[in-house]
């Protein structure tokens, strides 16, 4: 007979989304644990394997071994759950001649069933896996559908770089046009497993040799792809359009929903990850996301992980426009891209705090409202745009060391405190900036041999050249660090409901509340480069506080009203518990 405590969840497993502080990793650059594997084979040359350490858009050798011999640094820093990028195998070199580079960041995939040989095997996935769990870490996989690597080709376009062609003036049942020859007879329209032919608006071909490069195998059936040139973003095409020539999957085929509930559940049932971030999710149709939702949460709850995490990518700043995703799509939550545009207008005095509160009072127009705000990620750079630290040099080219810092600092003090699922970017905690996005931002934390990462300058380090960036006493480790904890102990900055209590209109005052069964906690930020003395509005039983982190005075001055003293780019956060 099985008792209720041999019953009971491992405690990680009844940790919210909320409760998390994600780190995000790209395998290929964060640890190489294994040199045997770099070539992801025999050595080919880099233009058949993708290896070549010395360019940014290649691989150089980081791999999952890797990244499970630093889950002590990982754990350290505070993050609790690890986010991979896609681990897949990938088709390694993709580009017309001249213009290589290759999959080191795992989008181009063609078999969606095992790990890439550059990154390991699936036995060190689940030893990964198994690893962070034991710690009482989540481990989130990065995961795709909106479209495969780069094989089918149309004949129409030689370099494959074909203009989108519309379905009005393309409909699947007349060939190459309105005037065309009839195709797909007895299709309505409705019924997608009725389409037979794919050559609507182009000839699409598979390469010689080629015809077996995708696993599962139905997915080298032409007719489970869009075909119809590249995407323009814009209007119909942003769904069935190619993203950037990569195979534009028929998400509206029944068969290809079926297939890839089937693929990525087969994942959560052997390995019991514990969430998938969906890359492109905008550009997939929203009767997909109906139906591949509830199936993975289902087979997730079959295996006992009740808070599985669902979040999509939609690069949009638009607070409208993520919730739509969540309203219409059902996607239970997306990355806060709205979050991490204001957040850093506000670090780079571009603009005053209410930037950010705008975008904080928009959290009720979500699905769910506030509470699904609160499982939002939220992050201040990534793989695509670049980093904060970048951001900040651009926009303030002649900055000192002690200011860069400064700012840095105070955008990861707003992240780590306000509602959302924080989200930190690989690399930042030891102040690397880069020189500018996808491949520029994409740095080694293992001694690189690229020159362009080499030379970038540092946020709070004055290092240069070739190094292992694993230091856990660098000065944006530390301070990250005690931020985590701090989150992590303190019940109201992960579910507590978030109150603005003053976001000036120029780099000013910013301070918000978060309220928690009697408790209350003050965060409070100074976005300028003057020093302010101001009166906070608070609960009004709010009347001791302690501080836990800065200079808080001990009483409110006058019920609801308390002082706050901060120096430029400072922050406080103080709390009061026992309100009546």
């Amino acid at each position: 007979m099985t008792t209720a405590a041999a019953a009971a969840p491992d405690p990680y497993l009844q940790r919210k989304p909320q409760d998390e502080v994600i780190y995000f990793v790209l395998p290929d650059r964060f640890e190489n644990g294994d040199a045997t594997n770099d070539h992801g084979g025999p050595a080919l040359g880099a233009l058949a394997d993708g290896f070549d350490p010395a360019r940014a858009g290649f691989y150089h050798g980081g791999d999952l071994k890797g990244v499970t011999r630093r889950l002590d640094y990982i754990q350290g820093l505070g993050a609790t759950a690890v986010w991979l990028a896609p681990i897949f195998v990938n088709r390694a070199v993709q580009g017309p001649p001249g213009q290589e580079s290759a999959a080191h960041h795992g989008y181009w995939i063609t078999d969606f069933t095992d790990v890439d040989p550059h990154l390991g095997t699936k036995a060190d996935f689940k030893a990964l896996v198994d690893a962070a769990h034991a710690r009482g870490m989540k481990v989130y996989m990065d995961i795709v559908l909106n479209h495969t690597a780069d094989v089918i080709q149309y004949k129409e376009c030689p370099d494959n770089r074909c203009a989108y062609r519309g379905v009005s003036d393309y409909p699947y049942v007349r060939r190459g046009g309105v005037d065309g020859a009839p195709i797909n007879d007895g299709f309505d329209g409705k019924d997608f497993s009725k389409l037979k032919r794919p050559d609507w608006a182009y000839t699409p071909y598979v390469p010689p040799g080629q015809e077996r490069a995708k696993t599962p195998a139905w997915l080298n059936d032409p007719i489970y792809y869009h075909n119809r040139g590249d995407s323009t973003f814009a209007g119909e095409s942003s769904l069935l359009g190619d993203f950037a020539t990569l195979d534009g999957v028929f998400t509206e085929h029944p068969r290809v929903v079926e297939g890839f509930i089937e693929v990525y559940g087969r994942w959560i049932d052997d390995f019991g990850i514990d969430g998938y971030r969906i890359d492109t999710a905008r550009h997939v149709n929203p009767e997909f996301w109906q139906a591949f939702v509830p199936a993975m949460l289902a087979r997730a709850k079959a295996k006992g992980i009740e808070n599985f995490h669902i979040f999509g990518e939609v690069f949009d700043a638009d607070v409208a426009t993520l919730a739509r995703h969540v309203k219409v799509d059902k996607l239970p939550t997306v990355l806060d891209f709205a979050f991490q545009a204001a957040v850093t207008d506000v670090a780079l005095g571009r603009a005053g705090p209410d930037r950010l509160a705008s975008v904080f009072a928009g959290d009720v127009v979500y699905e769910g409202g506030e509470a699904t705000a609160r499982q939002l990620p939220t992050f201040l750079g990534n793989h695509d745009m670049g980093r904060i630290g970048h951001f900040v040099l651009k926009a303030h080219p002649k900055i000192g060391d002690d200011a860069l810092l400064a700012r840095i600092t105070l955008a990861n003090a707003i992240m780590l405190t306000a509602r959302g699922v924080p989200t930190i970017y690989y690399g930042d905690e030891q102040g690397f900036t880069g020189d500018g996005d996808y491949a520029d931002s994409r740095e080694d934390m293992f001694p690189s041999q690229v020159a362009s990462y080499n030379d970038n300058r540092l946020v709070g380090s004055s290092a240069k050249g070739p190094r292992t960036a694993f230091q856990t006493d660098s000065v944006l480790y530390r301070r990250i660090a005690a931020l985590a904890k701090l989150r992590g102990m303190t019940p109201a900055l992960r579910e507590g409901r978030q109150v603005t209590r003053i976001a000036e209109g120029k780099p000013g005052l910013l301070a918000f509340s978060r309220l928690m069964a009697g408790t209350e906690v003050l965060a409070v930020f100074n976005t300028s480069d003057k020093p302010i003395k101001a009166r906070v509005p608070v609960e009004m039983g709010s009347a001791a506080w302690k501080s836990l982190h800065g200079a808080c005075i001990s009483s409110a001055v006058a019920p609801g009203s308390y002082a706050v003293e901060l120096a430029p780019f400072d922050y406080m956060i103080c709390v009061s518990e026992g309100r009546s």
